[in-house]
């Protein structure tokens, strides 16, 4: 997949520094066995290099390098074993420097690092030092699989550049404006407490990133929208956010609650869990297992990928039909309930990459809405853009929009905001 190289205007460009002033953000996203980057010029919000390195630790490792401005830039690619993240960061350090945009230029303003978990603490983005690094670290039982990859890439960049401000940016911050009675669940206060339990929410970047996007599309201030974000990829969740606010998400605790998803369950009874540790046997391990890899699309019917479903949903394959009509049918009740939340829905939004691709997706979550203001024009939703664009006929009481997201850019424009202040 491209990167866009374009400028965005749903953040108001800064002016280009003078001199020699430092306007490059470095942005991070690293996971259990990978690190995703991204080099963006914060002048203009241009992208001037990407890549991923996969399989870290693994002697079939795989660095891609994407640079994205220059004559003859072309992708490059590299194999071998890559021990750790430490030698995957110095690796596209490495990549950068070649294409005359090392982490020792000059330019480079900040890292900006995605951290999935920030709890309560974390409401906004924070520059990182080792209080914060202690405090993200705490979280880690709340986020076991994501929290401990993205504690070990920013000890890799602060070892590598400590002279550097390094900035997290976490999944979970857009979503702490959600009042109480949305985040909270009912149980024992005490025991929720203690073990801090309560419905945190995931995709916050991009929730808040596409929300913001739909208010421009629209030709409205964030503050005067109400809009149902539906971030539909491998992982999906969707958002009630009114006047730029999140008040309810699907995600909880974990990112396994809500939506069906490509291999997690979204919402089950949660009784269903020790029906499963009395009947089948199952260890608490082997039915996380079950529910976060061997479900939601996968589970049902054997793929995750929407195109391979639709194309057998098509053939007329009925493990897939059914998996694709449970998948709509809890999107249906997810626009449905934040309609009600919300009160007054100004625009229902579809992101990430099913989202942003399956006209069919849309078409069908959208379908036998119309008394709630809601119906997709057949031909609009046929076309394939990278650009936001709505999808519903003029005379629809709601908007149903596309919004390609771009959490990457949401992440450096939070980071250098954050630098600038602190250097005010």
């Amino acid at each position: 997949m491209t990167a866009r190289n374009t400028p965005d205007s749903s953040h108001p460009a800064p002016q280009r520094p003078s001199g020699t002033a430092p306007h490059r953000v470095l942005v991070l996203n690293s996971g259990s066995s990978s690190v995703k980057y991204q080099l963006l010029d914060m002048s203009d919000h241009s992208r001037l290099a990407s890549g991923l390195v996969e399989r870290i630790g693994e002697e079939t490792s795989r660095l891609v390098h994407t640079p994205l401005v220059g004559e003859g830039a072309e992708r490059r690619e590299r194999t071998g074993p890559i021990a750790d993240h430490e030698a995957a960061l110095k690796a596209a350090a490495e990549e950068l420097s070649a294409d005359g945009l090392g982490l020792d230029s000059p330019a480079l303003a900040a890292i900006g690092h995605r951290v999935v978990h920030g709890g309560l603490r974390f409401t906004a983005p924070v520059v990182i030092d080792d209080e914060v690094l202690e405090e993200i670290e705490r979280l880690i039982p709340v986020a076991p699989l994501h929290n401990p990859a993205n504690v070990l890439g920013i000890r890799t960049a602060r070892a590598l550049r400590p002279d550097l401000p390094q900035v997290a940016v976490f999944d979970t911050a857009f979503h702490t404006t959600m009042p109480e009675y949305a985040a909270r669940y009912a149980i024992d206060t005490e025991v929720a407490d203690a073990h801090r339990i309560r419905r945190y929410g995931f995709h916050g970047t991009s929730h808040a990133y596409v929300s913001r996007k739909a208010a421009e599309l629209l030709g409205r201030a964030p503050e005067d929208v109400n809009v149902i974000v539906l971030h539909l990829g491998n992982g999906a969740s969707a958002s009630a956010v009114a006047g730029g606010r999140c008040v309810e998400t699907s995600m909880g605790l974990t990112p396994l609650e809500g939506l069906v998803m490509g291999t997690r369950s979204g919402d089950i009874d949660p009784a269903v869990t020790f029906h499963l540790v009395r009947v089948a046997g199952m260890s608490t391990d082997e039915i996380d297992t079950l529910l976060n890899r061997h479900s939601g699309l996968v589970g049902l019917c054997g793929d995750n990928d929407m195109r391979e479903i639709r194309r057998r949903v098509e053939a007329g394959d009925e493990r897939a039909t059914l998996a694709f009509d449970i998948y709509v049918h809890r999107l249906k009740k997810y626009i449905g309930a934040y309609s009600a939340v919300l009160g007054r829905v100004d625009a229902v939004v579809f992101t990430a990459g099913v989202g942003e691709n399956s006209g069919p997706v849309r078409e069908a979550a959208i379908a036998g809405l119309d008394g709630f203001g809601l119906a997709v024009d057949a031909d609009l939703n046929a076309v394939r853009s990278g650009e936001p664009r709505l999808i519903s006929p003029d005379h629809a009481r709601v908007a149903v929009a596309v919004v390609p997201t771009d959490e990457e850019l949401e992440i450096a424009v939070q980071t250098f905001a954050l630098i600038g202040q602190s250097h005010n």
